[in-house]
């Protein structure tokens, strides 16, 4: 019997993360190392294998996605040092848990070799993800070295955009006949080696590998052996198709707590299966991507690249975040002659633009994820928009009115309390209503919702906050 392999891995990545951080700064400069006259030389090549080894040590019994998370957070220099020192079989699973631009980094530091022993690790699925960032000779010669079934999955894999199902289902799954006893497929799944990783049920086709069921393993554990499949079989199982959206599918994993799917071509054959885990990494990849995008940066970031790449990728929100910014101040400017006249106002009107930028964040936030999960249509916008409008006018009436007896208080002025009210109403309004607007007009036309919505919302409640109160300051108070 063989024993298994038991792999102790730290209670704490972050605590792994310090002590190797602590191992690359305990390296001692090269002025250390001068030595006066008649000194005994000092063994560089030992201080430098002791600290190879005690790099070793810490990365030696990592899983690859722990190691992945590691280089992630290593600047450049350091992050190839211990790529360097990653055992070589588990090359390829850490370049499929890094990020694109990390994954880059470390494919430039290997040579033509290497790369090809990487991949060849991996299953026809996994090297059709990592295909896209491979050089094209390195990629020719793995499909020459594929056999044909192979060849033609990864084939397959490619064809598909990256959005779509068919791009990361999985081709490794156990297919059996519904005429056959319990008892012969527990037989089968004896003479296996292991089981494909994530296998909650087993899937059931015809002569002609059209699905007709799957048979759950709980099911064929606690059924009598003698019972045919199709006796036990689910024959209404959730089924996908390759041209699905990933984002789709992965909130319908969520919704009916998959573990595994079958995914079949237009006339029902099965040609592959989705797992949770990739649906975990659709889901984290997903709200990355919104993250990114509601404050305008336009792709995934090192956060150790170089000031070129960073600034590549965010310039074109930040020239924009200039040119509404100097109409704030062109805002302000003409009211010029009023708040040299009542001081105050330069005081008190940030607060009326940042409640405001804050309270369309807010609602920005709400509709953009309420989108992303399908839970929102152009058609329910107008409801949503009452709804969003009276929130922001029973905010304004509290909020404001604090802040207008504060404002009353502090500059003996009642009036000058009434407008902050009254702007601090005027201004969540306008927020909530460019709130809904923003990410709705995107969709409407086919853009994604969250794409720069934060830039945008401020820059709106900015100049609109400015020009609200200093407007109603204007009419009534000078």
């Amino acid at each position: 019997m063989i024993e298994p392999e038991i792999r102790t891995l730290p209670g704490n990545l972050q605590g792994q993360l310090a002590r190797i951080t602590e191992i690359f700064e305990r390296r001692r400069p090269a002025e250390d190392f001068v030595r006066a006259p008649g000194e005994p030389g000092l063994d560089l090549s030992t201080s430098e294998a002791e600290r190879r080894a005690a790099l070793q040590r810490e990365i030696g019994e990592l899983h690859p996605a722990d190691v992945a998370y590691i280089l992630e957070a290593l600047p450049p220099e350091q992050r190839l040092e211990i790529w360097n020192l990653v055992k070589a079989d588990q090359d390829g699973e850490i370049l499929l848990e890094v990020s694109d631009p990390v994954r880059e980094s470390l494919l430039a530091d290997m040579d033509r070799p290497e790369i090809i022993a990487a991949a060849e690790q991996l299953d026809a699925d996994e090297l059709a993800e990592l295909a896209e960032d491979l050089p094209e000779d390195v990629l020719e010669e793995l499909m020459h070295r594929l056999n044909a079934e192979q060849r033609g999955r990864v084939q397959s894999a490619m064809s598909w955009e990256d959005d779509q199902v068919g791009a990361i289902m999985d081709f490794d799954m156990v297919t059996l006949r519904e005429d056959v006893t319990l008892e012969t497929v527990l037989r089968y799944l004896r003479r296996l080696k292991e089981l494909p990783h994530q296998t909650d049920k087993l899937f059931v086709v015809n002569k002609d590998t059209v699905l007709t069921g799957v048979l759950p393993i709980r099911w064929l554990l606690v059924n009598d052996p003698a019972r045919e499949v199709r006796e036990v079989m689910a024959a209404d199982a959730n089924t996908f198709r390759p041209e699905d959206d990933v984002a789709e599918v992965a909130q319908a994993f969520e919704r009916y707590d998959l573990v595994t799917a079958p995914v079949v071509d237009i006339e029902g054959r099965l040609i592959g299966r989705l797992t949770i885990d990739a649906m975990v990494d659709v889901i984290r990849e997903e709200s990355d991507a919104e993250v990114r995008e509601r404050f305008g940066l336009r792709e995934d970031e090192d956060i150790f690249a170089s000031v070129w790449s960073s600034l590549r990728n965010r310039w074109a929100w930040l020239a924009i975040n200039l040119v509404t910014a100097f109409i704030a101040s062109r805002v302000i400017g003409v009211f010029e002659d009023s708040i040299h006249q009542l001081v105050a106002l330069a005081t008190l009107m940030p607060i009326v633009a940042g409640i405001g930028g804050n309270s369309g964040n807010q609602t920005i936030t709400m509709i953009v994820r309420a989108l992303a999960l399908g839970r929102l249509s152009l058609a329910g916008a107008r409801r949503l928009l009452r709804k969003e409008l009276g929130v922001a006018l029973a905010n304004g009436v509290i909020w404001g009115g604090v802040i207008g007896i504060v404002a009353w208080l502090l500059y003996d002025n009642p009036a000058l309390g009434a407008v902050m009210t009254a702007a601090m109403v005027l201004n969540l309004m306008l927020a909530a209503l460019m709130g809904v607007a923003i990410p709705m007009t995107l969709l409407r036309f086919h853009r994604d919702p969250a794409m720069g919505s934060s830039v945008m919302i401020t820059a709106i409640t900015d100049s609109g906050g400015f020009f609200i109160f200093l407007g109603l300051a204007t009419l009534f108070l000078v």
